[in-house]
């Protein structure tokens, strides 16, 4: 696969190969408003991020309270290779509280700037190096990882910032961070920030987006000497977040050829913490985004479909993505054909360009081209009727009592079958007796309600994409009823799915 995409692009080597990660998702990500993320989740973050070989875990904030450091406890008894850390301020209770948390280390956060040091504290240079010094002492003695942060540290005064870090190391702290707190910093004055500190010992960097420079910055400091980086899945964190840990893990795996962890985990990563924080990716966001790897324009199309490698600098599956072809508005005629064999669908050229024609028609409208649309679209190009293996004569579904309940009646090879379910809410419910009635093993990978007309009697699209062994189809239906869209949805996403296999529907239990 590295052949056939050709190796990493022309650049400097780094003077440093061996980067690793400290991921503060569970700490500073969290610390986005509007996310608060479960224990069980916290957990469950923590257990993928050491699978991928993140190497320290900040895993919150002892000071927080009770609720908080219960939590860090958890992630700190899971047994992981990475060491788990507290966040913890200038004063010594907050190592305390992180050591009853049981953690491996702590990241010691002090004021650097003037401004945080005389306006927030309300103390002096010497007092802050005085105090710096007590407290990783304190903490060494207690057997604890220490890092020592100098806060807002892009907005020092770089001859004091030197004096702070270099005291911290003598005082036996295991590395120092240069902070852009306020997303502040210039990529060249990072580089000479850090280029100073990494003279002092070892150096890690924290950076945030507010300039849209955090990943910029990441680099430079990693230029600069350092060798940790601070980051979070998604980049989420106070205001325009943090630098996002799989852009970075990436532009060091493909430009610089430094493997930091296992990028195959990164999409997969990224999905969970998405699902935890609601914070959804954007379509286009790096690495991760659902367009990343998604081709619409023929031009594009054709290319990729010519050679895997003509509009990607890598392939999909490095962070654990596939490679998606889809049809709209920018479509072209081979990878409308290449849509219609997965399907098994064999067109003329005639009838090709006629579909073409009608896919087009439909991305002008703003629509999305289902596989559901290509299909119907084929039918009627070549004029076949499609044999339909299952269809929904009867809906009910009710949600007044303490559990939504719904029953549905099918038509299944001609065969009636009634089922009745019960779910969270009467999607759910009714969705679930469509499976009991087909006993079909499927699974729903994706499902969207968008509203498309306004008022109280507003018409719904639901959207589903639903899987089955290797393939997998996607259908959109529209009604005022939200519960019948999306039944009626996933009735054609099952009945797409097994019109191939005859075999496939089993006969559901009375």
């Amino acid at each position: 696969m590295t052949d056939l995409f050709g190796g990493p692009p022309e650049s400097t080597p780094l003077s440093c190969s061996d980067v690793q990660f400290l991921d503060t998702t569970l700490r500073d990500g969290e610390q986005a408003p509007g996310i608060s993320l479960t224990p069980a989740e916290k957990a469950e973050i923590a257990t993928k991020l050491d699978s991928a070989g993140v190497s320290v875990i900040e895993a919150g904030s002892a000071c927080t309270g009770a609720g908080e450091r219960e939590t860090i406890a958890r992630v700190a008894d899971l047994d992981l290779d990475a060491t788990v850390t507290s966040f913890a301020r200038g004063v010594q209770r907050d190592i305390d509280l992180a050591l009853d948390c049981g953690v491996d280390g702590i990241n010691l956060v002090v004021p650097a700037s003037d401004r945080h040091i005389e306006q927030k504290v309300g103390t002096t240079r010497d007092s802050v190096i005085e105090k710096t010094v007590d407290l990783t002492e304190y903490a060494n003695d207690h057997g604890l990882w220490v890092e020592v942060l100098g806060e807002d540290g892009s907005r020092s005064e770089l001859q004091f910032l030197e004096r702070l870090m270099e005291s911290a190391l003598d005082a036996g702290a295991d590395r120092v961070c240069y902070c852009d707190t306020v997303g502040h910093a210039t990529p060249d004055r990072t580089m000479e920030v850090v280029s100073r500190l990494t003279a002092l010992g070892p150096t890690s960097t924290h950076t945030h987006d507010d300039l849209g420079l955090a990943v910029t910055n990441a680099l430079v400091s990693i230029v600069a000497g350092a060798d940790l980086v601070h980051a979070t899945v998604n980049g989420i964190g106070e205001r325009a977040g943090n630098a996002a840990l799989e852009e970075i893990a990436i532009a060091l795996d493909h430009g610089y050829s430094v493997e930091t962890l296992d990028t195959t985990k990164l999409y997969d990563l990224a999905q969970t913490v998405a699902t935890g924080t609601g914070i959804s990716l954007a379509p286009n966001k790096a690495v991760v985004g659902e367009n990343a790897f998604t081709h619409e324009s023929g031009i594009h199309t054709d290319g990729t479909l010519k050679d895997d490698a003509m509009y990607e600098p890598y392939p999909p599956e490095t962070v654990g993505r596939e490679r998606r072809l889809v049809l709209g508005k920018h479509a072209g005629r081979a990878g409308v054909r290449a849509a219609l064999d997965e399907h098994g669908v064999d067109v003329t050229d005639e009838e090709l360009g006629a579909i073409v024609e009608q896919v087009k028609a439909i991305g002008d409208r703003g629509k999305r081209v289902t596989d559901a649309d290509l299909l119907t679209i084929a039918e009627d190009v070549q004029d076949r009727e499609r044999d339909r293996r299952v269809e929904l004569l009867d809906l009910t579904a009710a949600s007044g009592g303490a559990t939504p309940t719904a029953s549905a009646r099918l038509a299944v090879d001609g065969e009636e079958r009634v089922a009745s379910g019960v779910g969270s809410g009467p999607v759910d419910a009714a969705v679930s007796a469509v499976r009991e009635a087909l006993a079909i093993d499927a699974t729903l990978e994706s499902y969207r309600v968008d509203a498309i007309t306004g008022g109280t009697d507003a018409l719904v699209t639901v959207e589903v994409v639903v899987s089955r062994s290797d393939q997998s189809v996607t259908v959109t239906a529209s009604d005022a009823d939200i519960t019948r869209a999306s039944v009626v949805a996933m009735v054609d996403a099952f009945d797409r799915l097994l019109a191939s296999d005859v075999s496939s529907v089993a006969i559901a239990d009375d």
